[in-house]
């Protein structure tokens, strides 16, 4: 006969490959405290509904609490035989409080108890997660007021193009992070909802109240359908949809960091503390965190490729397959967590090279849109416009010129609309004051924009 707690109805013991094959323990025994959690609202809620007696339920979680605190310790094995971390704490307290413990059970199942223990441990890995965000964000707003004059090229297509504040690139990692934060603490909402009492999946014969529960474990609302209560893992993959999102955001950071540390760009130097060398060549000083963390931001895309495939074409209700939700969650709530704290410890250990930036700006015609734009100003139509500076640039390329270096003999050429005037418009420090619409480049947009994010932050 089995010898497991599910065994009643079986007469052959359970091959062990296939004990292996099933368990989840290795996976799902950090989810043991929302377990107890779990276990402790249900015995209290069968007291008061009289379900079990209160002398009962105190003992279960007396019992409950010594299980919990060897676990904290290590002190309890883990064995494939018992599959599942539901079944290890069940086990254990039998060993604490003796057949009381099989009074546990009544009214749930491993299925709604997943459920809740999941919905536990990522209500509280999001909100770890937000507040690890709004520290990276801290850094972020901190850097960029350290260098608010600081002025480098704007990229598109990885073509200089026009000049910007480097605290306003900074700054525009701030929004994405802020929509990243954004999207988690909404995702709360459907992640706040208590499925303790639907049981396998059609619900219970017993007078669970299951408002009560949730009361004790302070979930937002209670779900409504038992058959939806056991099978959505809807809040998972949403959580691992916005993780890869962020993870993105930062896979982008990284991509910038690595090449502005290159010796090609050499706009920053990220700290010794942050970067590795080469077994073979005693010269090199390797950008290996950000790659990491770029390298990282594929297998978190992945974990939403893995539970979107896991769940595309489950019927209701459980179903074994949804035992793989879990490596795909924790792995994500892990990797975001330390790819967001090792980039809050980073950014303030890089150093940035002003003088290196500026330069920069002053070459690749950065100010050719505003050559063109001073030809609008003095009433040439854009188009026009456009063309005329374009032929200036040319022939400065045939030059090895820039705009600006050419004589004004040279640039009235192209226009009689051109002046003396024409060189303090392009010159970098006027092309950076111009951009003053909202959310443009601007000294003065920049600077409100950190100082309003340092509100936000409670920095000031």
């Amino acid at each position: 006969m089995s010898e497991k707690l599910w065994g009643g109805r079986f007469s052959q013991a359970t091959d062990r490959l296939v004990e292996k094959f099933n368990a989840s323990i290795d996976v799902d025994k950090r989810l043991y405290a929302s377990d107890i959690s779990g276990s402790i609202a249900h015995l209290k809620m069968m007291a008061n509904e009289s379900i079990i007696t209160q002398d009962e339920a105190d003992k279960l979680i007396e019992g409950l609490g010594r299980v919990k605190s060897k676990m904290d310790n290590n002190e309890i094995p883990f064995t494939d035989s018992l599959e599942d971390i539901h079944m290890h704490v069940e086990v254990a307290l039998g060993r604490e409080s003796g057949e009381l413990a099989k009074k546990l059970h009544t009214g749930r199942s491993r299925n709604d108890q997943v459920a809740l223990d999941i919905r536990i441990y990522l209500k509280e890995e999001t909100l770890n997660i937000i507040q690890m965000l709004t520290n990276f964000q801290k850094a972020l707003v901190t850097m960029a007021k350290k260098h608010l004059d600081v002025v480098m090229p704007g990229y598109t297509h990885m073509q200089r193009a026009q000049p910007v504040l480097f605290a306003h690139h900074l700054m525009a990692y701030y929004e994405m992070m802020s929509r990243d934060i954004q999207r988690f603490e909404d995702s709360i909402k459907r992640v706040d909802v208590m499925p303790l009492g639907t049981a396998a999946l059609a619900g219970t014969t017993y007078p669970l109240n299951r408002e009560y529960t949730r009361q004790v474990l302070d979930f937002g609302r209670v779900s409504k359908n038992s058959i939806d209560s056991v099978s959505d893992r809807d809040f998972v993959m949403e959580f691992i949809s916005h993780a890869s999102i962020c993870m993105i955001h930062l896979s982008r950071l990284s991509e910038e960091l690595i090449l502005w540390s290159s010796s090609e760009f050499s706009f920053i130097t990220i700290s010794d503390a942050f970067t590795t060398g080469s077994s073979i060549m005693p010269q090199k000083k390797n950008p290996d965190v950000a790659e990491l963390v770029r390298g990282k931001t594929g297998r978190v895309v992945g974990n939403l490729v893995a539970i979107l495939t896991t769940m595309k074409s489950l019927p209701m209700a459980y179903n074994k397959d949804m035992q793989e939700d879990k490596e795909p969650l924790f792995d994500t709530v892990d990797t975001l967590k330390i790819c967001a704290e090792i980039y809050t410890r980073m950014l303030p250990n890089i150093e940035v090279h002003a003088d290196r930036m500026k330069a920069a700006c002053k070459q690749g015609f950065l100010n050719a849109t505003d050559f063109a734009d001073y030809l609008v100003n003095r009433g040439l139509a854009f188009r026009q416009a456009h063309s005329v500076a374009g032929k200036a640039v040319g022939f400065a390329l045939g030059q090895n010129k820039e705009l600006d270096e050419l004589s004004l003999a040279e640039l009235q050429v192209f226009s009689e609309l051109i002046e003396a005037d024409i060189y303090g418009f392009i010159s970098l420090e006027q092309m950076i004051s111009r951009r003053v619409t909202y959310g443009g480049t601007s000294f003065d947009n920049v600077t409100l924009a950190v100082e309003t994010a340092e509100k936000e932050l409670g920095l000031i």
